[in-house]
């Protein structure tokens, strides 16, 4: 990857967490952890890989985003603001009475958002479908969809997955957002689940993981899903549940976080300062 593609990747992961905690510090809290460690992944997508019109976010062709985390719905609203596919400061009305932007994503709300989610499991069920829906029309859009290591422990994923390999959708992108926390600890106390390399490769899926909070890494990787096949694609990636802000990846409990002014004008502070170091 050229330098200057880097630099713009990277800085719009810090865009995407500076939008993030804008929209969350507006509330007073909410879901930040899991949406900091999702934030690389998609400066990936939406600065390179997937293919989207914010003039027109039904565009029958384009990519799809399924983030069935439907809680980092912060970090989806920031790439969204950021692209413009609503004005940016509508962050600040995030789960108020009458906003596009609630608490977890919804189809219906926000334009841009391709599935509504948040029933934890069930968002990969959906994302199966419409990467087969894709299919049987003809088109050559794919659907990426990012799932928590916490969200695994659900049982429907699995069928999902069994699923997808049975139809031999290639057209479909499984990111595994492997922060290793969930709502109430470690996922390795909470719920351990082994190998998740394995276990991608055990469902049949082409399966790589690689450091989920290098931009450069996670671009690499999506690259190398668009040679087709006969088998869906897993990348799980190896992110830290707070990344960007130092603070919040030190919380021992950082699903949910408060978010005060003093808080929020440190934090913004250390994202500004990664940005103009970035740029120089």
């Amino acid at each position: 990857m050229e330098q200057s593609k880097k630099k713009e990747l990277q800085a719009l992961a810090i865009r995407i967490r500076m939008a993030a905690l804008d929209a969350v510090h507006s509330r007073g809290s909410g879901h930040l952890g899991g949406a900091l460690s999702i934030a690389d992944v998609l400066a990936a997508l939406y600065g390179g890989e997937m293919k989207y019109n914010p003039a027109d976010p039904a565009w029958p062709e384009r990519d799809k985003l399924v983030c069935s985390k439907g809680h980092a719905g912060p970090a989806v609203y920031g790439v969204l603001a950021t692209l413009g596919y609503f004005p940016y400061e509508e962050l600040r009305t995030l789960n108020r009475p009458g906003t596009r932007l609630p608490s977890h994503c919804d189809r219906n709300k926000t334009p841009g958002v391709d599935m509504t989610t948040g029933s934890l499991g069930q968002g990969t069920s959906l994302a199966c479908g419409m990467a087969l829906g894709d299919r049987l029309r003809g088109r050559s859009s794919r659907t990426f969809l990012i799932m928590g290591d916490g969200e695994s422990n659900e049982g429907q994923v699995w069928e999902a997955l069994a699923f997808a390999s049975a139809k031999k959708l290639s057209n479909l992108v499984v990111l595994l957002d492997w922060n290793k926390r969930q709502l109430d600890g470690w996922t390795e106390d909470v719920y351990p689940m082994g190998d998740y390399v394995a276990k991608f490769r055990a469902f049949g899926f082409e399966t790589v993981k690689v450091d989920g909070n290098d931009v450069e890494a996670v671009a690499a990787a999506l690259a190398d899903t668009r040679r087709g096949g006969d088998k869906p694609y897993a990348i799980v990636l190896d992110t830290v549940k707070g990344a960007g802000i130092d603070d919040v990846a030190q919380m021992v409990m950082n699903h949910s976080v408060s978010v005060s002014d003093d808080q929020f004008e440190k934090w913004t502070a250390q994202l500004q300062a990664q940005l103009s170091a970035l740029e120089g």
